[in-house]
């Protein structure tokens, strides 16, 4: 470091070789101790904590915790009985010459910062500030910092190009609520901050730029969840000229496998990782993020229950999952999964158990017939305590199964934690029915390229039409999202006119690339990994805010700015808004 009159060591790094030598350090007040009369004081920085002490303690007089100070004095050694192993600097002290404040604190602090993880979300975001010099919250951003680091030398190292795309841009229909900004110079007009930098990336690649990446902002104005902040994400965004799908899977393989093994020791699934298709993924795990830790599965039960006479299972889909050997379960634990099955909408959930001499026991038993109960022996494979689930539902029977499947894995503890298990979903429907819209829309990228070209587009039924799409799934949780381009302008019309946009909407909404693609745009396709749910799963975290240096907060209000706060009436004036009350 370049010695300044604050300090010409940081406290972390000074050694049993530092011993007899003074030095100047400088930092926060981390405690103050009195020991009968002899006073202690920790002082602390970005790299670590040393220990104070000084032949007159009325030097100490006035500090207070968490004030800023730089301190003066000599190294010396603690008395072996005196060690601390908790610390690096644990067997030295600095004795104190001299100590400035240089800025104080207020004596009551608003929570403890050396445990300010314990605080109220809410109250720490309004002192993230404090929050922030708790060592364990501090290494969270420092740790975020290096794995941006990593990123970028691995795109460098592939001869990816880092180029910023803009934040001020146009609306654009991508799946969520664009924040609008309205616009002083043309009335009446808004920007929009970009939900990601789809249109400019694929305008990179129009441009003759071969590989494209960013570590990208993104504003969606989605409500929060455990894996999704308020507001603005970050993300890997990259994009590749002359490209295949796999062209693009085998660099995202490459991105979450380097990564994870460089930052985690945990189990990390081999390369390549398991590819499902969409199909697949929903009939196997009723969802299109399977956490592939779980090994129970969804079997298909329909065709056994087509001419059932108990009637709940009559023409519907029935969906069951077998759970090998917790026949011997108590009638507390199946309660509590029923009890489940009522929180997310359903009449309860109906199963029975295998007892030994293959007979089965539980509430749906006597409504089955024996021809019932054999077919669902063969189909399930059943063994002699087993017990088999069932959920029926006329429309939503997959994604029923896949929470309770996701329920049965947490139960029954059946989850990992020390692995990270990736797949990859492909082939996803391109179009979906709306009953709201009453039309087919995208069920995913508008921008990705339709399996087929025109003439799936002109021959295939809608809802049998796939996209080139596909996301990096770990651990049940979506990492990565990405597709093969329509680059081709009269595809492109074809596709959107089947989601209702006529060629003007074209031309308005997407002008850009509507008219870049009649100057020779090549193939192109890409991704963009989520970096703070990489983070997020890196280091444990339970909520991705965590990750976050400034996050908002689950409500999407800033508690440390104030926002969303009031702006002056010039303000709105001059953006020609007026507010109604």
């Amino acid at each position: 470091m370049r010695a300044n009159k604050y300090r010409d060591h940081y406290c972390g790094t000074l050694t049993n070789e530092d011993v007899n030598k003074t030095i100047r350090v400088a930092g926060f007040i981390e405690n103050i101790r009195d020991h009968g009369g002899v006073i202690f004081v920790d002082i602390r920085d970005q790299f670590g904590t040393l220990q104070l002490v000084s032949n007159d303690d009325t030097i100490f007089s006035g500090l207070t915790r968490e004030s800023s100070v730089s301190v003066t004095g000599t190294i010396r050694k603690r008395d072996e009985e005196d060690y601390n192993p908790r610390i690096a600097t644990g067997k030295i002290e600095l004795l104190v010459d001299q100590i400035e404040v240089l800025g104080k604190s207020k004596n009551v602090l608003p929570f403890e910062v050396m445990t300010s993880k314990e605080v109220g979300e809410d109250v720490r975001l309004k002192y993230r500030y404090l929050d922030l010099r708790n060592p364990k919250v501090k290494e969270t951003i420092l740790f975020r910092n290096k794995v941006i680091r990593f990123l970028r030398q691995f795109m460098e190292e592939r001869e990816f190009t880092e180029i910023q795309t803009p934040i001020l841009t146009a609306s654009s229909p991508e799946g969520a609520r664009d924040f609008i900004v309205p616009s002083r110079k043309f009335k009446g007009k808004f920007y929009a901050l970009p939900q990601a930098p789809q249109q400019f990336k694929q305008l990179l690649m129009c441009a003759g730029f071969d590989k494209y990446y960013q570590i990208a902002p993104c504003f969606r104005d989605e409500d929060a969840r455990s894996d999704r902040v308020y507001g603005e994400f970050y993300q890997l965004d990259l994009e590749m000229a002359f490209a295949e799908e796999d062209d693009v899977l085998a660099v995202g393989e490459d991105i979450f496998y380097e990564t994870f093994k460089h930052f985690s020791t945990k189990e990390i699934s081999p390369k390549p990782f398991r590819r499902l298709s969409y199909k697949e993924a929903m009939d196997l795990y009723g969802t299109d993020k399977p956490d592939l830790r779980n090994p129970l599965f969804i079997i298909d039960l329909t065709e056994e229950f087509e001419d059932t006479e108990f009637k709940p299972f009559r023409g519907v889909t029935v969906k069951g999952i077998k759970v090998s050997g917790i026949a011997s379960k108590s009638n507390s634990w199946f309660n509590e999964l029923v009890d489940f099955a009522k929180s997310i909408g359903m009449p309860g959930i109906g199963y029975f158990k295998v007892n030994d001499d293959m007979s089965f026991a539980g509430p749906i038993d006597k409504f089955l017939s024996d021809e019932e109960r054999q077919a669902l022996i063969d189909k399930a494979e059943l063994a002699a305590g087993d017990v088999l689930f069932f959920i029926a539902d006329r429309h939503k029977a997959a994604l029923l199964a896949g929470e309770i499947r996701n329920e049965l894995g947490r139960k029954l503890d059946l989850l990992d934690p020390n692995k990270f298990e990736f797949c990859i979903v492909k082939d996803f429907p391109m179009y979906e029915w709306s009953e709201e819209e009453d039309q087919y829309v995208f069920t995913h990228n508008p921008f990705s390229m339709p399996q087929g070209g025109m003439e799936a587009l002109e021959t295939e039924d809608k809802e049998n039409i796939l996209a080139y799409q596909y996301d990096f799934v770990c651990n049940g949780i979506e990492m990565a999202s990405g597709a093969v381009r329509n680059h081709d302008l009269a595809i492109m019309r074809k596709a959107f006119e089947i989601a209702g946009y006529t060629e003007e909407d074209l031309k308005t909404r997407f002008k850009a690339l509507y008219t870049a693609f009649q100057y020779g745009a090549p193939p192109h396709a890409g991704m963009a990994p989520g970096l703070d749910r990489m983070l997020m799963l890196l280091l444990d975290e339970s909520s991705i805010r965590e990750t976050i240096a400034f996050p908002m907060s689950a409500s999407g209000a800033d508690n440390l700015m104030g926002a969303p706060g009031d702006v002056s009436e010039m303000q709105l004036r001059e953006a020609h808004i007026k507010v109604r009350d």
